[in-house]
Formats: C-alpha cells, sequence, structure tokens
C-alpha cells in the first residue's frame, strides 16, 4: 500500500509544517455558522492541503463529499452532486449534521469551461447551506470572482526539520532501523514536499529493514545513472520489461522522460516503428494530463509503462550504433516563454466560459481579435468593459493590449474596471457595447466583441 495513503493525517493536529494555515482552517471551521465562507486552501503539490480537509472533517465530525476528477466537473455534475450536497439533507451527513464539499484541484476547472463548471462553482460557493473547501496550487489560476467568494488560507513547502519526525515514525511503525542522517538526507533533497518524501522513503526503504545514509545516497545516484544510457537502453535493445525497469534508474519524472522520448525517438525509427512509439507516447501524455487533471500521481505507472514498454515494444529489431542524443528543445523553448502562455490560457479560459466554446477555439479565434480591437488601450471604453467582462487583472490586460503592466493606463483601466463589476456574475452579454449598426461605429469600438461571441 501507498505509504502516503497508509499514513495521510487522521486529524489536524498529526498535519506538519503548516501550524499557522491548520489554526486559520479550524478557526474557520469552528465559526463558519457566522460566516458562512467557502475557503481555499492553496500552496505547492504535496504540503497537506487534502489531507488537511479530510482531517477537518475528521475532527469536526462532518462527512465528505469529494469532487476530484476533471470528468466530474461539469456544470451540471456539480450542480447534481455538490449542489444537492450544499444546499439539503438528502445526502448522508455526519454525526454534527453538517457535510463538507470538497473540491480538489479548484485551479484546473478550465478544462470544462465550456460546459459551465467555473460558474456553476461560483454560484454555489455563494449560495451554499454547508461548508465549502476548495483546493488549488496556483491560487492565481482561479476565477478573479471565484476567489473574490472565498476565503484564501495559504499552505508553504515545509522545512526540513518538520518533515524528519514524519519520516522517523513511518520507520517505527513499519519497523525500520534508521541513521538520522538518512532521514535528513531524504527531507532536504524533495524541497518542502512532504508527500514526496514519503514516496522516496518507501522507494528506497523496500526490501531493507535497516536504512543508513549511503544507501540513500547510493539509491540516488542510481536513480541518476545517466539519460542517455536510458534512452540508448529503452530505443535501441531493451526488452520491454528491462525498459520498464530502466526508468527506475533515472532521477526524472515520467513528464521528463516523455520530452528527452519526444526529442530523441525519431533519430533511430522510422517508418511503422516511429508511427508505433509515438502512438504509445501520445498515450502516456494522456495518462500524464490525467495527472494534472486529478493530481493521483498513480497514474503515473501507466504513463511510464508507454514510455519504457510501449516505445522499446514498437523497435522492429535491435539497433547499433552510437546516436548524438540531445536535451529536448522544444519543451525547453516552451519553458522560456511558459510565463506569457500561462497567462494568454488564463484570458482565453475566461473568454471560452463567458462565450459558450471551447478554450483552443478562444485562443486561435477570439483572443487575436480581441487584442487587436484594443490595442495600447484604444479605445479606452471599450477596453474598460473587456477588462470588466474578463476580469482581467493587469498583468493580464497588458498581454492582451501591449501596454505595459505598470502604467497608469493600465492601472486605471484595472481599477475602473473593478469598481464596475457587480458583485453578481458577470457575462460577456452584459459587456455595454452593441454590434456594429451603422458605418463609422468602429471608429468608437462599439463593434466587435458581440459580434463573434
Amino acid at each position: 500500500m501507498d505509504w502516503t495513503e497508509r499514513y495521510r493525517p487522521r486529524s489536524l493536529s498529526e498535519i506538519r509544517g503548516n501550524d499557522k494555515a491548520v489554526s486559520q482552517l479550524r478557526d474557520w471551521a469552528g465559526s463558519w455558522e457566522n460566516h458562512r465562507e467557502a475557503v481555499i486552501l492553496h500552496g505547492p503539490p504535496g504540503v497537506g492541503k487534502t489531507s488537511s480537509a479530510h482531517a477537518l472533517a475528521e475532527e469536526m465530525g462532518w462527512s465528505v463529499v469529494e469532487l476530484n476528477a476533471s470528468d466530474q466537473r461539469t456544470k451540471r455534475i456539480i450542480e447534481s452532486i455538490a449542489g444537492e450536497a450544499a444546499a439539503s439533507g438528502t445526502l448522508t451527513e455526519g454525526a454534527s449534521g453538517r457535510r463538507l464539499i470538497v473540491l480538489d484541484e479548484a485551479d484546473n476547472l478550465h478544462g470544462n469551461v465550456d460546459r459551465g463548471g467555473t460558474g456553476a462553482i461560483t454560484r454555489l460557493v455563494s449560495a451554499a447551506d454547508q461548508p465549502f473547501v476548495l483546493i488549488a496550487n496556483e491560487y492565481y489560476d482561479m476565477s478573479h470572482g471565484l476567489r473574490n467568494r472565498c476565503r484564501g488560507i495559504e499552505f508553504r513547502s515545509i522545512t526540513s526539520r518538520s518533515i524528519v519526525p514524519v519520516l522517523r515514525d513511518i520507520c517505527r511503525r513499519e519497523g525500520i532501523q534508521f541513521e538520522e542522517a538518512a532521514l535528513e538526507h531524504i527531507a532536504e533533497q524533495t524541497s518542502g514536499d512532504l508527500r514526496s518524501a514519503i514516496q522516496d522513503l518507501q522507494a528506497i526503504a523496500s526490501g531493507r529493514d535497516a536504512l543508513e545514509v549511503d544507501d540513500v545516497i547510493t539509491a540516488e545516484r542510481d536513480r541518476t545513472d545517466n539519460i542517455f544510457t536510458f534512452l540508448d537502453g529503452v530505443i535501441k535493445e531493451h526488452n520491454p520489461r528491462d525498459a520498464q525497469r530502466a526508468a527506475y534508474r533515472v532521477d526524472e519524472t515520467p513528464d521528463d522522460l516523455l520530452a528527452w522520448l519526444d526529442e530523441n525517438v525519431p533519430k533511430d525509427f522510422t517508418g511503422g516503428e516511429l508511427a508505433r512509439a509515438y502512438r504509445h507516447l501520445a498515450l502516456a501524455d494522456r495518462w500524464l494530463g490525467r495527472v494534472m487533471a486529478t493530481q493521483e500521481y498513480r497514474y503515473w505507472r501507466y504513463a511510464t509503462n508507454h514510455l519504457t514498454a510501449g516505445v522499446a515494444s514498437s523497435r522492429d529489431g535491435p539497433k547499433g550504433g552510437w546516436t548524438r542524443y540531445g536535451p529536448p528543445g522544444y519543451r525547453r523553448r516552451l519553458g522560456q516563454s511558459r510565463g506569457s502562455r500561462n497567462v494568454r490560457d488564463a484570458i482565453a479560459r475566461r473568454i471560452a466560459e463567458h462565450g459558450a466554446m471551447s478554450v483552443a477555439t478562444a485562443r486561435r479565434e477570439v483572443l487575436p481579435y480581441v487584442g487587436a480591437m484594443t490595442h495600447h488601450c484604444k479605445p479606452r471604453a471599450f477596453t474598460e468593459s473587456v477588462a470588466t467582462a474578463f476580469e482581467l487583472d493587469a498583468k493580464e490586460l497588458s498581454y492582451l493590449t501591449g501596454s505595459g503592466a505598470d502604467t497608469n493606463k493600465v492601472t486605471s483601466i484595472v481599477e475602473a474596471a473593478t469598481d464596475r463589476r457587480e458583485p453578481a456574475e458577470t457575462t460577456v452579454k452584459e459587456v455595454d457595447y452593441e454590434p456594429a449598426e451603422a458605418e463609422g461605429d468602429d471608429a468608437t469600438g462599439q463593434a466587435g466583441l458581440g459580434d463573434f461571441l
């Protein structure tokens, strides 16, 4: 059994490393009858957000209704499951008569925006008769309107000093002797991610009844053998089983392995081999997308199987010779522009949600026109209406219009848009401008947005 599940905290007092956040969460729950606000637990992966929500329910005697998969967050599903739980007593209640509705990965709702998921959640948290917890890694990837309707509690990376006692307790309960330095080394290598530290401990301690610091260092050295050795084996000579084993000896996540294989498989594979290999890479990518949408890391094994055994089985026979493998240049270039792409996609998600279209359509067919119509924030009135309707912050408005984010022009438009925005959910159809009816309307900026949304 996965140790992260076996040793999941059962009460808030067992949560390590985020005392302030835990205290705020407990206070929120204790006074919920007075304020009836939803709460957003946000922070990096592996720091205890989801565990805290479940521990809170256990401590309060609340039952839990949880939505955490991307295919469970359409408007219909949200309103039929979470909506019923939030507004009625028809679902099984805890001893206290309360149910805690938990929405994991609340910053990843954009997969269903054309089906109203974000809007449904925003309405529910405003009217819920039951406590609501939303969990997010990226707080500012959530819609402005949703953030405004919730209380935010930040969880931070956990210090090594807080991780070591957890690892020590797990070792004792598993009957594993240990050197303190070994646990300290694991804690230091996981950069504040307690879940990763526990996973690393389980992987290194597997088959051992004692753990020394040399075991940890050796395991890390084995895992970091060489990415090029891994590529050589999977692409040229390993059978499927050996290819699977090779993945455990290289210090790369499945996402990284996908990028390396995507870059280098075409250097040795051609024709049917290449087609079969890319089919497995595509399937791996779909599993990795499921991981991102659900934070269920057990899906990594399925992605890894396609990346290793799948690619190796695509080969018609062993390949000799030497190949100059290189780093994933395409992924590297994407990483360099990730910031601007995230801003672009955030705007596209809002357009898609309001305009009843897919994010891809909004990004490809609408966003460029809105940008052209608001270039350098002109006309001012129309730009202000766009900023109001799509809840743009200064960075997003700067991206859309090409004006500097810290200019007086952008700052004043964002402030005006915030003042104009009504508490009720804004839709694109509430933009003040009508499609052009007469020649010359383009000059006022009143044509266009209504025409293509």
